[in-house]
Parts: C-alpha cells; structure tokens; sequence
C-alpha cells in the first residue's frame, strides 16, 4: 500500500483534506507499509464511510498510476469499531502508536515516522492532529501530558487486550463496558 515516504505523506495529505471535508476530528494514526489505523471522532453521520471512499479513490489512483499498475489497492471495505471513551480510547490509542513495534518496524514508537505517537508523547503538532479530551485530561499542561502519556505507553498491552481489540474492528463490534454496549443497542462481546 506504501512503498515511498512520498506515499505516506500523499496519503498523509488526502487525510488531512478529506478530514476537513467530511468533518472529522483525527485523534490517532499509524500507517503501515500494508494498512492503517486510524482513531476518529466523526462530527456527521455518514463522515467515516465518505472520508474512507474519497480516500481509496484518490490514494488507489495515485498508486496505480505512480507504479504503472491497474485495479483495486485495497482488500474489501474498511473495518471499524465504535470505541467508548475512557480507558477504552487510551487502550486503542496506545493499541495505534504501538503496531509498528509489535509488527518489528522500529523498537521505540517515536522512531516511526508515520505515527501519531510523538504528537502525544513529545508534543509534535502534525497539521491533521485533534487531541482528544480524553489526552488532554492526563494532565493539565503539556509537559505533564506528555509525560504522563510517555509512562502509559510504556504499560504493555496484554494479549487478551489486543485480541479484543483485533475482534472488534474485525467484526465491527463496540469496545466498550457491556452497559456502553447495551446502551448502543449492541450485545455483549
């Protein structure tokens, strides 16, 4: 899916626009050389599922034309989950900044470049970053933020954690309490 830095930040660009067009705040990102992770606040219904069509329109066709290549980029519609705020945002935050060290891209996650790790961590201000409410709540000034952030990332996600998370974007499940879920008209997982 990305072959070039230059893919990443082209990719990188659409997202910023499309955000702004379809009226989405992005929280966190991590882009792999085969997928990507995004966590959004969409502020419209249908804001998700146009900003993912624009975006595999546009970036298959830069792609394809870049590598002289024909057809479809992707495999299938996107997955998503609803993510409940609280320690469920944190954890899939964490889940996002993570992938390229559990996936043996780098060690450290402020070493991957195409991450919204050292937004959190170190206070980068990429142009397409919103912080969460929930972010902003670890502390109340940046250094203490950060730091804080700095130590959670360091707390090791569990297998179980991880599975779950995996199982719900697959599925398209909600990650939440079972009173979230049922709240959301869901069943429990």
């Amino acid at each position: 899916m990305f072959a070039s830095d230059n893919d990443f930040a082209t990719y990188a660009n659409w997202l910023l626009k499309g955000a702004s067009k379809y009226q989405l705040q992005i929280h966190a990102w991590a882009f792999m050389t085969n997928h990507v992770h995004l966590l959004v606040t969409p502020l419209q219904n249908d804001s998700v599922s146009r900003l993912m069509q624009s975006l595999g329109s546009c970036y298959a066709g830069y792609f394809n034309y870049t590598y002289g290549r024909t057809g479809t980029l992707f495999e299938g519609r996107f997955r998503s989950s609803l993510v409940q705020d609280d320690k469920y945002f944190l954890t899939c935050l964490r889940y996002i900044e993570l992938n390229p060290v559990r996936a043996g891209m780098v060690n450290d996650p402020g070493v991957y470049r195409w991450s919204s790790y050292n937004a959190h961590a170190f206070g980068a201000e990429p142009r397409m970053w919103t912080p969460h409410g929930i972010y902003l709540a670890l502390g109340d000034d940046d250094n203490t933020r950060q730091s804080t952030y700095r130590s959670l990332i360091n707390e090791a996600l569990d297998f179980d954690t991880i599975a779950k998370i995996r199982h719900c974007i697959n599925t398209g499940l909600v990650l939440g309490t079972d009173e979230f879920k049922y709240k959301m008209g869901c069943q429990s997982v």
